[in-house]
């Protein structure tokens, strides 16, 4: 799969270099199961998490933006400092890379322009804090972008940045990393990159496909 062979060239070492490309290290998202979420929440709020079990702990994050654009083309998640061995495309439960015929993939839909990576406990919380602010606000409750989402991408001047780590309870480290998808609707898949004892080392959404040189 050419997107496979793409990742592969672009995100295998420690770095990336690609003259279309700007890197930006962002933050660090929170595991507690070890079970990674990829969605857009407000499309997909109980989305089945990868099958490929990750590290526990705090890990660094990064954004890719396509320069032409400062559309953000790829979110990484990175969980040990080594160069990559293989790449497989992220698949949830049921899913069989064998059944995809040539560029199809598994992946999510996006249709809010936002995509996210979490724990499955934080997708838990964050559904929590959604039935929560619905019995507290009752008929004045506008939905969980404008309650929780919104105020970590826009203020009164405008747009605050493309991406935010939100927390659905401040005194839980369960966070969300959240960020622009791409250009928007769409449909996205993931690929993690393993080390040669087939541990997770990295996983990479990508959004718009830049050719690596």
């Amino acid at each position: 799969m050419q997107h496979l062979k793409n990742i592969q060239t672009l995100f295998s070492k420690n770095f990336v270099e690609n003259p279309l490309l700007e890197t930006f290290e962002v933050g660090k998202l929170h595991l507690s199961s070890g079970y990674l979420v990829a969605n857009d929440p407000l499309l997909t709020p109980d989305k089945q998490a990868f099958t490929v079990k990750f590290p526990l702990g705090d890990f660094t994050t990064f954004i890719h933006k396509e320069r032409e654009s400062n559309c953000i083309a790829y979110a990484e998640v990175v969980f040990a400092n080594q160069e990559v061995d293989f790449w497989e495309m992220a698949v949830c439960e049921g899913q069989n890379i064998k059944d995809l015929k040539d560029e199809e993939i598994f992946g999510y839909p996006v249709e809010s322009g936002m995509g996210c990576f979490m724990d499955l406990d934080s997708q838990n919380l964050l559904n929590n804090l959604e039935i929560e602010l619905f019995e507290k606000k009752g008929k004045d409750f506008l939905g969980i972008y404008e309650e929780f989402f919104h105020q970590h991408f826009y203020d009164e001047n405008g747009a605050i940045d493309q991406f935010a780590f939100l927390k659905p309870y401040d005194n839980k480290p369960n966070n969300i990393f959240a960020f622009e998808a791409g250009f928007g609707e769409g449909f996205y898949a993931c690929y993690i990159g393993f080390d040669e004892q087939k541990n997770p080392v990295k996983i990479i959404a990508e959004f718009i496909e830049v050719k690596s040189e």
